[in-house]
């Protein structure tokens, strides 16, 4: 069987030969009209045996229901602790969706045409991709705290900025020498996103493509991708997917840390009572309540928290900073959904409110995760304010 098409494709499209196959890689832009009808095309000239995407269930089910966020549970997502992984999703998925509507094209579209002209050819369709959550988390888990700092900050800046993308610059950003180089300068700027993002992926993908059966096989994948799944096909390289799909613990470090701080306040305030009396260990106690309950309740204050959150707040926070096991970012977040959770209408408008930097204090959800944010920030400014004073009244 030969491996050359009989059509004359851009360099978005990639033929590779392995283990007898042919393997059909479409790279593409997920804001790009062009990549849309690209895939089309190469799906019904080839006729492939079996067409794979670059998705997995749940982002395959959130493209396909315009009404995903309507069925958000936001206290689940709260209790399992994923208020910051909702956070990185809705910045970046903010950011691409304000891109592809000033090209007229829903960031995605693509992937779903490619599933809707399989499946009007009567081909096979594969979701291929790692499961979004598990990519999000381990990414998170393998950052340093300043890494997620850095992270944060460049996302939430980028969510505003205005930028002209037209399908000529897209075509550019397809080009592999410049993708290379993009690829390079996320490598640099932090490694271990790049690993978790790019290049686990690559491996995942391709192996769950060669795992499709048929002779021919189309994977549609985004131009970020299409080396890296290529070199993994020609090698036919290994892993053990399910090392691949753990979230790993956080570090031996953080706990450290997390469990260190409320040791040490705590064994300061024994040892104060013990060699100052019983009323200079209270007057501390007091100073850390203080400490940490006003910095949060104004950082809650300042992402117009209920006042029912800001009171809530300001109690919980001496003591949250007392444990690793809750943060009270996550105390005011539940108090914020129960006292003022988000209309229907917000949760609609979500994806395009998050690139406006006013709707943050507008949209509810948008503002369940201000407090959340501001609320984190504010008990850990106290708990340094609050266990510094303490550890210099020691002596």
């Amino acid at each position: 069987m030969s491996n050359q098409p009989e059509t004359t494709y851009s360099s978005d499209v990639d033929f590779v030969p392995a283990d007898g196959r042919t393997f059909i890689i479409v790279g593409t832009a997920h804001i790009s009209q062009e990549s849309t009808d690209l895939v089309r095309q190469v799906i019904e000239q080839e006729r492939p045996d079996a067409v794979c995407v670059e998705l997995d269930e749940q982002r395959y089910q959130a493209l396909k229901d315009e009404k995903k966020w309507e069925s958000l549970n936001l206290r689940e997502i709260i209790r399992r602790k994923q208020l910051m992984t909702l956070l990185v999703n809705l910045i970046l998925a903010s950011y691409q969706k304000r891109l592809g509507q000033k090209l007229g094209v829903s960031p995605g579209a693509e992937l779903l045409e490619a599933t809707k002209t399989a499946e009007e050819q009567g081909i096979p369709v594969e979701l291929v991709d790692r499961d979004v959550r598990i990519t999000l988390r381990r990414a998170w888990n393998s950052m340093s705290f300043v890494e997620k700092v850095k992270l944060l900050g460049s996302g939430f800046i980028g969510a505003f900025e205005g930028e002209d993308l037209d399908e000529e610059k897209l075509n550019e950003l397809r080009q592999t020498d410049v993708l290379t180089e993009l690829m390079n300068e996320l490598g640099e700027f932090m490694p271990v996103l790049k690993t978790v993002l790019i290049d686990e992926r690559d491996t995942y993908i391709a192996q769950k493509t060669r795992a499709v059966r048929g002779e021919k096989v189309l994977a549609v994948v985004g131009a970020g991708h299409m080396q890296g799944v290529r070199r993994a096909l020609e090698e036919d390289r290994q892993e053990n997917l399910a090392d691949l799909e753990t979230v790993p613990a956080g570090s031996r470090v953080g706990k450290i840390i997390g469990w260190g701080i409320p040791a040490v306040i705590l064994g300061a305030l024994f040892y104060i009572g013990f060699t100052q009396g019983v009323e200079a260990a209270r007057d501390n106690a007091w100073y850390w309540f203080l400490a940490n309950g006003i910095p949060t309740a104004v950082g809650v204050l300042l992402a117009w928290g209920h006042p029912v959150t800001i009171v809530a707040s300001f109690l919980a926070a001496p003591f949250t900073s007392l444990t690793p096991v809750i943060g009270a970012g996550y105390v005011a977040a539940f108090v914020q959904v129960w006292v003022s959770p988000p209309t229907v209408k917000e949760l609609k408008s979500v994806g395009e409110d998050a690139g406006k930097l006013k709707m943050w204090w507008k949209n509810r959800l948008l503002r369940l995760l201000l407090v959340f944010v501001f609320a984190s920030i504010g008990s850990l400014i106290g708990t340094f304010v609050g266990g510094g004073a303490i550890l210099s009244n020691l002596f």
